[in-house]
């Protein structure tokens, strides 16, 4: 019997909110969609993880080709406002947080234990951006062979145009193309 968990990726005000510099423009306009799948696998009772970037303060840890945009604009700085889920999907206790410095989840992280502990073979991805984060993730999962869902009208990008090619792109390799609208049919236990 499968069991399903939701990949909430980088739902963080530093990246959501209207005043950041590095906001999602598309970010926003889901976040009503995360909730709803939020909510729906809360009341299911399933696993739950907030994936979240969080980086030192002497941006030590990111990415090459980041590290002057950081100098600049520091992002996700462990401890800030920034780098905290936002407001509307702070996650529950019994909720999993698990910290990235990369752009997949399952990049140095304990992601893919915790899932195989809980014994999930199938996650549904929801969050930001869908060019990066969420499509590094989406690869990693289905390499993992776990059975892997993109929630399309959860997930957003900086413009509809990049989305779409990015959701076609993963649909072309298998991975599972859903809308809120069709989750619980799918997770119901």
């Amino acid at each position: 019997m499968s069991r399903a968990a939701l990949l909430l990726i980088d739902m963080q005000n530093d990246f959501v909110r209207e005043d950041s510099p590095l906001r999602v423009k598309g970010a926003q306009k889901i976040t009503g969609a995360v909730r709803s799948a939020l909510d729906l696998f809360r009341r299911y009772r399933l696993p739950i993880f907030h994936v979240v970037r969080v980086h030192r303060k002497d941006g030590s840890d990111v990415e090459i080709f980041r590290r002057e945009i950081f100098r600049k604009t520091p992002f996700a700085v462990e401890g800030t406002r920034g780098a905290a889920v936002i407001d509307d999907l702070e996650p529950a206790d019994s909720e999993y947080i698990i910290r990235k410095t990369r752009m997949s989840a399952f990049m140095y992280t304990d992601l893919d234990l915790v899932l195989r502990n809980l014994s999930v073979d199938v996650v549904y991805v929801a969050g930001i951006q869908t060019p990066n984060c969420i499509r590094t993730t989406v690869y990693d999962a289905f390499a993992l062979n776990y059975q892997t869902f993109l929630i399309e009208d959860a997930v957003a990008a900086q413009s509809d145009e990049i989305h779409r090619a990015n959701c076609v792109d993963m649909a072309g390799i298998g991975v599972g193309m859903v809308h809120i609208s069709d989750l619980e049919g799918l997770i119901c236990p």
